[in-house]
């Protein structure tokens, strides 16, 4: 779905999974230190809309989500995995209740997926699970953010921002009343912040076999206080007996490579050259307005916390995202 923000003056289209919006507005560092002022706003339009209504909404998604929310306040928002049955992550849900229905973003072309996954749950549930993608568009706010929020529309707050169900008719009129939200910030800027704040991303950070303890996803999107979910079991039995077999790490990359290690970029240890053993890969890989070009990877656990690695040729630092 091509969102009509990509006509603003200086869009760039995105490529690959976030085709349909802007990479970016022409200037990629501006944009990154806009939002980290806490102004401006990016188009999620790309991404998927699902709302779950019902009078046994909560209690039902609770029975298949990793988080708890079968008591979720209106208004508070939070964020929930499902998982196959041996524990692997299939999907990540950005959600908030408007105290009438569970409005949830999920990344893009994954929603009929997810669909056909909650229809076959339904049983005699009253719920009503319907695909809003067409009508509803995300848009984000910075945390900081003193834009006005249109009247009617349904916002998801977290520490990093707001997440706003604006209307897709009303997209347009948005972006071009400032309203105290400031110009366009394209995806690259604000994936450049995802990376800075350490945050995983579905597709990007997970392959078919990602558990949630590997990226740091229990506690904000796993309720280790419940059960009764797809996969529960693994989750109970890494958290009491074991440890992950991989881990999220931080790179610091060497700046003085032209490109960038793309996602999948094999990973080995420094002191074993570029014909060691690979310990994990590269999941993203940004320039950061300040940093400089940084990174998201997995790594084995075993992997020395102070070993310095090489992406491909790269030479990289590593900091700790999910302990040993």
């Amino acid at each position: 779905m091509k969102s009509p923000l990509l006509s603003l003056p200086g869009a760039v289209p995105a490529e690959g999974v976030d085709e349909g919006v802007a990479a970016h507005y022409g200037d990629l560092f501006r944009e990154q230190r806009t939002l980290a002022d806490g102004t401006g706003f990016v188009d999620l339009s790309h991404r998927g809309v699902v709302a779950v209504s019902g009078a046994d909404r909560l209690s039902w998604l609770h029975l298949l989500l990793t988080q708890h929310v079968s008591d979720l306040p209106a208004g508070r928002a939070t964020e929930a995995l499902i998982l196959s049955a041996n524990g692997h992550i299939e999907h990540a849900l950005y959600l908030v209740d408007d105290g009438e229905t569970v409005w949830m973003h999920t990344e893009p072309g994954t929603q009929d997926a997810l669909i056909a996954y909650l229809e076959s749950m339904k049983f005699f549930y009253r719920v009503d699970v319907t695909d809003r993608t067409g009508e509803i568009a995300v848009v984000h706010l910075p945390a900081g953010s003193i834009a006005e929020v249109p009247e009617g529309v349904v916002v998801r707050e977290t520490p990093h921002g707001r997440d706003l169900f604006l209307p897709r008719a009303g997209l347009e009129a948005f972006a071009a009343d400032t309203g105290g939200h400031g110009p366009a910030v394209g995806l690259l800027a604000y994936e450049a912040l995802r990376v800075e704040h350490h945050r995983p991303r579905l597709g990007f950070e997970t392959d078919h076999r990602t558990i949630p303890h590997e990226l740091g996803w229990i506690g904000s999107a796993v309720h280790l206080q419940k059960g009764c979910y797809r996969g529960q079991e693994t989750v109970a039995r890494v958290h009491n007996l074991g440890k992950p077999p991989r881990r999220l790490v931080f790179l610091h990359l060497d700046g003085s490579e032209v490109h960038l290690p793309p996602h999948g970029t094999e990973l080995r240890i420094a002191d074993e050259g570029p014909d060691g053993r690979k310990i994990g890969f590269v999941t993203t890989s940004v320039r950061h307005y300040e940093l400089g070009p940084i990174a998201l990877a997995l790594v084995k656990r075993n992997v020395p916390p102070g070993a310095r690695l090489l992406a491909d040729t790269t030479a990289a630092a590593q900091e700790v995202v999910v302990e040993p």
